[in-house]
């Protein structure tokens, strides 16, 4: 194993981030990221880093979080697709659950249905809640759809018929006759995507996989062949990993990759320093993405990107467009705004040098000393202070106020956006954050930390080590894993442990047989069963543990009723004496993660400093009376201690230790933070 190359990639809006693992040692990289073409960034990472001469699969591996979905489906910009389903729900797509996304605007703008009607073709092939036949599928029926498909000329087709999870035998049929006339055509079958019920969500989520299948599949064909000397896999949304070879057939598994890269970090990272209670917020150039760790990654199969719902397993996350480049002005009311847009990439903040002309967090940072010119990406990238003064002078004469005082005004706005997102994720769910630890990263998390903690009054906080990789050190810890589902659909009294096993297994023996495919030993698997659960005549259903051992004497029902009331209660504050129904049956099948830390040298720090580390910088602070000390990270020492203010800056990231805040070296990196200020305990 120790003669194997693993490299972790996470593509961003601003940044591609590289975290190599060799021999029970780590070594990171960022480079600016090519949104055009994403590969162009990796194949650079990996010139530099000289893997580009390494020769076998057997020794180099690649785990990559890609946002090529993510991006085509928020710009609309997937590949030419048909719709079959059932007659008579060619509009599905487009009427929806009918549900207003801004509730009192009686004259909102129209959205664009996904498919257009021409696009949307119907069939036969209907059957009902039971699976008995309403309307058969003929071979009439085939033939004229093909005939259609033949004038239409898509990249891809989706097919989802209604109740296709209890018998999919329609579905199958249509996608043999495409695949018989043409089988370039890319093929997306609901019943193999999402054999649930919620016709809309599944037709939506299936529609979703065939619309930019074909463009992850020629991206990840173009990453391949590019790094030929490797053995590619890519982050799911779920938090595990799939080869590349299947992961275009499944490409709306991927929407979250790079965001669940950091969240599988953040919890090996955590469970090192036994916080396994963690709210998360990783602060990248783009945007903040928010979420909770209890012990376990979060998921939900309510998600969505932009209008669309996505409804298959995916880590549960709040984001907002916050980031380090949330581009700052005035409305025309004359008060200061941050973000939603970013600068992105290119041009970048302004003191990038790269063109951009409007005042950014990250300039707002450098203005306040909080980021050092010279220090930025270990020297590599010197940032331009008179540039981001200037841009900064002009947004502070439109709200009469000087230029510290913009900057600072920029940093308290984004804050608060971040600040309001981790309400979300946990006030809003009855969970105090005050119990929880915040774990911050990404590139720009660390400068802000300390503020968001004080403003939800936690006391305990982590900047994990590598904490500016974050989400490219969790692609080397994930492991390969399927989330598969089935729709059951029946009350808790008509439910029989024995008979729901049967429904279990054929889902076990497929995860099975796909992980064993991608080298992963059957006694590997680790195997986590789950029901979906909501009482009778709900639309909702919260997901809870199944704990069923083999033996049908009912404790697995009892556990799972226990359990859904406890979780109700928690949730919504009540919970009530009602039939429970069983809604889908859920199994997660993983490898067992990988455990870099085994040999104590891959996170080990320092004992002891040179002479050379005892001089310590010493930097003025905007809005900070005293000097305040900068210290390069790899100069601290295990079980050394900071008091705030002070910076700690890094190759990747720079942390600002606030006041009242004291800072400790633990022995994996890891910078652990407690409030020390007055009303601490």
């Amino acid at each position: 194993m120790s003669e194997r190359y693993i490299l972790g990639v996470d593509t961003g809006g601003t940044f591609t981030d590289f975290v190599l693992w060799h021999n029970h040692t780590i070594k990171i990289h960022k480079c600016l990221s090519t949104p055009s073409a994403p590969e162009q960034s990796i194949l650079q990472g990996i010139q530099d880093l000289k893997l580009d001469q390494l020769v076998t699969g057997d020794e180099f591996f690649i785990v990559h979080g890609s946002t090529v979905a993510t991006n085509a489906i928020l710009e609309g910009k997937g590949v030419r697709t048909v719709f079959i389903t059932n007659r008579g729900f060619a509009d599905m797509l487009s009427i929806g659950r009918q549900v207003r996304s801004e509730l009192y605007n009686l004259q909102p703008q129209p959205v664009a249905p996904p498919v257009p009607a021409d696009h949307c073709l119907e069939t036969g092939g209907r059957i009902d809640a039971h699976g008995k036949s309403l309307e058969p599928l003929i071979a009439a029926d085939i033939k004229t759809i093909i005939t259609q498909l033949e004038t239409l000329l898509p990249e891809s087709v989706a097919i989802n018929f209604l109740f296709s999870y209890v018998n999919d035998d329609a579905e199958k049929q249509i996608e043999k006759a495409i695949r018989d006339w043409n089988d370039d055509i890319f093929v997306s079958r609901s019943s193999a995507i999402l054999p649930e019920y919620k016709e809309y969500e599944r037709g939506m989520t299936t529609w979703l996989n065939a619309y930019v299948g074909p463009l992850v599949e020629r991206y990840l064909s173009r990453l391949c062949k590019g790094a030929d000397q490797a053995t590619v896999s890519v982050m799911q949304s779920s938090g595990g990993t799939i080869a590349a070879e299947q992961a275009g057939q499944q490409a709306v598994h991927m929407v979250l990759s790079g965001p669940a890269g950091g969240l599988a970090a953040a919890k090996y990272l955590g469970q090192l320093t036994d916080q396994t209670r963690l709210l998360t917020f990783d602060m990248g150039g783009t945007s903040t993405d928010v979420a909770m760790i209890d012990g376990e990654l979060q998921l939900t199969s309510e998600g969505s990107i932009g209008y669309y719902p996505v409804a298959i397993p995916m880590v549960d996350m709040h984001t907002i467009g916050a980031g380090g480049g949330s581009i700052a002005s005035v409305d025309e009311g004359g008060l200061l705004i941050v973000g939603p847009e970013s600068a992105g990439a290119s041009p970048g903040p302004v003191c990038y040098g790269k063109g951009g002309t409007q005042p950014t967090v990250t300039d707002a940072n450098l203005v306040l000393g909080r980021l050092r010119a010279d220090a930025f990406l270990g020297g590599a990238m010197r940032l331009d202070m008179d540039a981001a003064q200037q841009a900064m002078r002009k947004l502070a004469e439109a709200l009469d106020l000087s230029i510290e005082d913009a900057a600072l005004g920029i940093i308290q706005l984004a804050n608060e956006h971040m600040a309001q997102a981790l309400r979300v994720m946990s006030i809003q769910r009855g969970i105090d954050p005050r119990e929880l630890t915040l774990m911050s990263f990404g590139g720009a998390g660390g400068l802000h930390v300390c503020a968001l903690a004080e403003a939800l009054d936690m006391k305990q906080a982590i900047v994990p080590v590598h904490a500016g990789v974050l989400s490219a050190l969790g692609m080397l810890v994930a492991p390969r894993t399927r989330q598969l589902s089935q729709t059951i659909g029946r009350a808790f009294s008509n439910c029989d442990e024995n008979e729901l096993a049967t429904f279990f297994n054929p889902l076990v023996e497929q995860g099975k047989q796909a992980l064993i495919a991608e080298g992963v030993t059957k006694e590997d698997i680790q195997l986590t069963y789950s029901i979906d659960v909501r009482y009778l005549g709900q639309a909702y259903y919260l997901n809870v543990p199944w704990q069923y051992e083999g033996n049908s004497d009912g404790t697995a029902l009892q556990q799972a009723t226990e359990d859904f009331h406890d979780l109700h209660e928690l949730r919504y504050g009540h919970a009530m004496d009602v039939e429970l129904e069983l809604v889908n049956i859920r199994v997660a099948l993983s490898e067992r993660q990988h455990d870099l830390s085994s040999t104590e040298s891959t996170f080990l720090y320092r004992q002891e400093q040179s002479k050379d580390e005892h001089q310590v910088q010493q930097v003025k602070l905007a809005g900070l009376d005293e000097d305040v000390p900068v210290m390069p990270r790899d100069s601290l020492v295990t079980g050394q201690q900071l008091t705030g203010p002070a910076l700690v800056t890094e190759k990747v990231s720079t942390t600002f230790i606030g006041r009242d805040w004291r800072a400790t070296i633990d022995k994996n990196g890891n910078i652990l933070l407690n409030y020390v200020g007055l009303g601490s305990t």
